[in-house]
């Protein structure tokens, strides 16, 4: 039997380390089943690693892309020079993709878009999708790394460094081959998907889609939950910080494109607990702005943890924030009594709170928590809710709506689902709510019309 595999040709120029850079890349390619053309000819796309030091290292690497471009037409050019872009445009316009150094995740996907390698399952150890550790049916997204923010609380940013985002290609395109494998749910996440693109100057790049067609998509948290709403799964957002530029996915829920859930880790209420904490401290315009969001969309889900027991937290701080949550009515509520981390400043604050205060604080919220959760759950009674089955025994089986995440949420338990199959979506009518969980009635097809929706 022959195998069909696209072949990648390679110029390096350069100091050692664009060499280590070509080979990382190289590396990469052959692991996926690239071959690496001898020539231009034989090659189905080039790669051209450039050198940008000094001015005679930028004309030897734009004369390669030159001969690049008339002996193959197809190239993509990395490295050094690649942030100058108009330069290498001014000498070869039509070159594939154009990317800075050190960018070997885009320049791999640049491949991946211009030579597609296809996947054979009886040759490949690793399937398209990669290995995932979750159910097939549901999959985690990491779209950047590292966190931006010094909260007193947390260490993150000392060994996982500063904010730093994937392409946007590269995010869309391990999505698309998710949902091929057969994900019916993309769950975002990073340490502040807010802040995803700040760091690319959220710069647009053209995503080709699998079917052919192409759009530009901004490195920006907005665009990138739209593009990922045009691939007809759940998404939901995880590890959202309020910034004003949320409202604007609002719309996206309202008109069906991402889950109207969102994860946002507000810790505290208490501006004075807020701002020893390190943490942003606009409760009230927050609160402002939940209601807002809900005019727009009442079937918003929202999901928060929080920490009581903060170094200097005060009765009077800790009733703010409960007062605080009983307006805000959240869905689903964490809560961590505070403990210090090795390496976190908020160590050597003042005030350091009891442990027996801290339990009976906790206890305290966690009672509030359960009854605004009870409330909102009793409310759901009576409804047709679209269902994804993650569990099923003999004794029926277990799912979740979109008000939902897999693991830290609610579920719904479905005492006649016995035969269903882990991953189906049905139609569930909700008979009862208990302090956390839905008890629901399968819906035949029968008694639903063609013309019914999958509404939240």
């Amino acid at each position: 039997m022959t195998h069909q595999t696209s072949k990648v040709g390679f110029v390096s120029l350069g100091c050692p380390k664009a060499l280590v850079d070509s080979e990382r890349i190289l590396t990469k390619l052959r692991s996926e089943g690239y071959e690496i053309a001898a020539d231009y000819n034989g090659a189905d796309v080039v790669v051209v690693n450039t050198c940008g030091f000094i001015d005679s290292a930028k004309e030897e690497s734009l004369s390669a892309i030159k001969e690049a471009m008339t002996e193959n037409g197809r190239v993509i050019v990395t490295g050094c020079l690649g942030v100058e872009e108009d330069a290498i445009r001014e000498v070869a316009p039509d070159v594939l993709a154009i990317s800075g150094p050190h960018q070997y995740e885009t320049v791999v996907n640049q491949v991946h878009e211009a030579a597609p390698r296809p996947h054979d399952p009886y040759m490949d150890l690793v399937p398209p999708q990669g290995v995932r550790l979750t159910p097939r049916h549901f999959s985690y997204v990491k779209i950047s790394e590292g966190c931006n923010h010094s909260c007193k609380f947390c260490i993150i940013p000392s060994f996982r460094g500063k904010h730093k985002s994937r392409p946007v290609r590269a995010v869309l395109r391990e999505a698309e081959k998710l949902v091929e494998a057969g994900c019916q749910e993309l769950l975002i996440i990073s340490q502040d998907t807010s802040a995803y693109g700040i760091d690319l100057k959220h710069a647009e790049e053209t995503w080709t889609y699998k079917e052919g067609g192409t759009r530009t998509v901004r490195a920006h948290m907005t665009a990138l939950a739209a593009a990922l709403g045009e691939l007809g799964v759940w998404v939901r957002l995880h590890y959202v910080y309020p910034y004003p530029h949320v409202d604007e996915v609002i719309p996206l829920m309202a008109e069906g494109k991402i889950l109207p859930y969102l994860d946002i880790p507000f810790q505290h209420a208490s501006p004075k607990v807020l701002k020893s904490m390190r943490r942003p401290a606009n409760e009230q315009k927050v609160l402002s702005r939940i209601h807002k969001w809900r005019e727009q969309v009442p079937e918003l889900v929202i999901r928060s943890t929080f920490i009581v027991g903060f170094p200097g937290e005060t009765e009077e701080d800790f009733q703010y924030l409960l007062d605080w949550l009983k307006e805000a009515r959240l869905d689903h509520v964490g809560c961590f009594k505070y403990e210090p981390v090795e390496g976190a400043t908020a160590n050597e604050l003042p005030d350091q709170v009891p442990e027996d205060i801290k339990e009976e604080r906790w206890n305290r919220f966690m009672a509030v928590a359960q009854e605004i959760s009870r409330e909102k759950l009793q409310d759901r009674i009576g409804l047709e809710m679209a269902v994804i089955i993650d569990e099923v025994t003999e004794d029926g089986a277990i799912g979740r709506t979109y008000a939902d995440a897999p693991e830290i949420d609610g579920n719904v338990i479905i005492p006649d689902g016995s035969f269903l199959s882990v991953g189906d979506m049905v139609f569930c009518l909700i008979t009862e709510a208990q302090e956390y969980d839905l008890i629901g009635q399968l819906v035949m097809d029968s008694e639903t019309s063609e013309e019914d929706e999958w509404d939240w």
